[in-house]
């Protein structure tokens, strides 16, 4: 009986000293999954210190550092773009792992939640780990040798040139 007891007091205090979010989920980096449509986009990544990660053509996969410091995760800005096509921007963050917060407080993780998941990254994880995009084609026209875009701009009343202003209409 002793024996019993020493072997689950044992496994109790070894369980205290793992991180669940390192045991349960992935450490250092996360794969994030590329697709647009047309293919063959150029994608380029950077983090948040402005620093290219990766460049290359949809569809891609990759892995993704989760961790930027002790307790402060990463930050992507991925751009995709395709000549004809509109170019678009996706910001891939990362949040706290739910076994990070679940997991450790059932196991009693107090050095995973104090040390050992946000060291290896563990207590993250990527608020997205898909994008699937759909390229808008971008309408131009030629006007005296310049392309000019037809999309519509929203903007306030006094951002409008004087001069425009009493060619505005009130749509109801």
């Amino acid at each position: 009986m002793k024996n019993i007891i020493l072997k689950i007091v044992s496994a109790a205090f070894l369980g205290m000293l793992t991180g669940c979010a390192t045991i349960m989920g992935q450490s250092a980096a996360e794969t994030l999954n590329v697709r647009s449509a047309p293919d063959q986009a150029n994608v380029v990544i950077t983090d948040e210190s402005g620093i290219k990660v990766f460049e290359g053509k949809t569809p891609t996969s990759l892995p993704l550092e989760k961790k930027r410091g002790f307790f402060r995760g990463k930050k992507y800005s991925v751009n995709i773009k395709k000549e004809g096509h509109a170019e678009q921007t996706i910001i891939v963050d990362t949040k706290v792992n739910g076994w990070y917060i679940g997991g450790n407080l059932v196991f009693g993780g107090l050095l995973g939640y104090l040390i050992i998941d946000p060291a290896t990254g563990a207590m993250w994880t990527l608020d997205t780990n898909e994008i699937n995009l759909t390229l808008a084609t971008s309408a131009h026209n030629s006007h005296n040798g310049k392309s000019i875009d037809q999309g519509i701009t929203v903007m306030f009343v006094d951002q409008v040139p004087v001069h425009l202003r009493g060619k505005m209409q009130l749509i109801n």
